[in-house]
């Protein structure tokens, strides 16, 4: 699963205009322009496309942490320059807040199983001996469950 396709599906779900995009951008203290953005959510087949990196990627999700939660006082949080898909699951849980059994209810609502430690072996450091690295398909079946979730009728 590449960089753009989450971040198309994550605008899917939660209906994000240009605008709006923009405007987590901004959160982050990394504004990107509409053009960028334009690009980045275009298909591979599209002249126009253009790779959306692990950062800009990381630079999104931070601002929707900042959108849903708030700036914590006196931190800045700082894009990963790589992103990893366990990253991408922690950031997404941080910024929707929340808990592992609501995880695991989105995962089961497209039919995908997984247990209580087995997701919590995603959210391990990378040194820890339980930690298991997240797949595509762990991260593509909790977006779609996700976009069932925030909107059911389309």
């Amino acid at each position: 699963m590449t960089n753009n396709d989450i971040l198309r599906r994550l605008r899917y779900c939660f209906n994000f205009n240009d605008d709006k995009m923009m405007s987590l951008y901004k959160h982050s203290g990394e504004p990107a322009e509409r053009s960028h953005i334009s690009s980045w959510l275009k298909k591979e087949e599209d002249s126009d496309f253009e790779y959306l990196g692990d950062k800009n990627l990381a630079i999104f999700l931070n601002g929707l942490i900042i959108e849903n939660r708030g700036q914590k006082e006196g931190v800045t949080m700082l894009a990963e320059s790589t992103l990893t898909n366990n990253l991408v699951l922690l950031k997404l849980k941080i910024a929707l807040n929340l808990k592992a059994e609501e995880i695991l209810e989105i995962l089961e609502s497209v039919d995908f199983r997984l247990s209580k430690p087995e997701l919590s072996a995603f959210f391990r450091k990378p040194s820890h001996k339980h930690y298991r690295t997240c797949k595509d398909q762990i991260v593509r079946n909790f977006l779609h469950g996700l976009q069932i979730k925030l909107r059911p009728k389309d």
